[in-house]
């Protein structure tokens, strides 16, 4: 059976844990070249480790999403390490949620810089090599948040629902100008990693604990749908995926 993830140059950020480690050694067992960037580089050097350890291919580099230059700069590095890109899994992301009573703008406005403006920086670092070649995946972490809303996601929610919004926008825009870019979003619902720990409101933080023991399924079953996607034929693409736990309440 043909693969259609082996030989790909995958660039992967928030990769140094959770979704995006298990993304990242999934893709490269499955034979594609992987670029993992976050802003932990002793975590991404384990990963990297373990990958090659395992005979795949991994290079790493620190990487704040905030940062146009430092996106520009891991597109920069998939291009001399492995000769091209063929997709970018746009997975960093924080999740502090709060009752908007609570006040805390700080972790507002820090929720937008990741997961809007670095979403905004990683497609500005991939569209031109993209837009050349006429080719190329992108791939990004939304949110059940952003299909419905939830009492204390309000800020966070609001995120995932410009990522629905952008992304759907940047397929119609990659149709009528035949660049060719495919898009897939990602609807995960409580999946257990590291966000939680984001959480300084401490009844939001109780709350979403208690919904997570409950529900919460493992981080490899949102890399089981970013290997489908890029495994998908070339003229085959699906854009939307929403992953939860059969008994889930949303």
């Amino acid at each position: 059976m043909t693969s259609f993830i082996s030989g790909k140059v995958v660039v992967i950020t928030g990769a140094s844990s959770g979704i995006g480690e298990a993304t990242a050694k999934l893709l490269a067992r499955r034979g594609a070249k992987v670029v993992l960037g976050a802003r932990r580089q002793d975590k991404l050097d384990r990963i990297v480790a373990q990958i090659k350890a395992a005979d795949g291919e991994a290079v790493s580099q620190s990487l704040d999403v905030t940062v146009q230059a430092e996106n520009d700069a891991i597109v920069q590095l998939a291009l001399d390490t492995f000769g091209g890109l063929d997709a970018v899994f746009l997975n960093a992301g924080l999740m502090p949620n709060s009752p908007l009573s609570a006040l805390k703008t700080d972790e507002w406005h820090r929720m937008v810089e990741v997961n809007v403006t670095g979403v905004l920086n990683g497609i500005a670092a991939v569209l031109p090599t993209f837009i050349e070649q006429k080719s190329g995946h992108v791939i990004a972490t939304s949110s059940v948040a952003g299909l419905k809303a939830y009492p204390g996601g309000a800020v966070y929610g609001g995120t995932k629902w410009f990522l629905r919004d952008f992304m759907e926008v940047l397929r119609l825009e990659s149709a009528s100008e035949g660049t060719n870019i495919r898009t897939a979003t990602i609807y995960p619902a409580a999946i257990n990693t590291e966000l939680l720990q984001t959480i300084s409101d401490q009844r939001t933080a109780k709350g979403a604990q208690s919904l997570y023991e409950r529900y919460g399924i493992a981080p490899d079953r949102v890399a089981d749908v970013v290997a489908y996607a890029l495994d998908l034929p070339p003229d085959t693409t699906v854009n939307e995926f929403t992953i939860g736990p059969a008994n889930q309440p949303w």
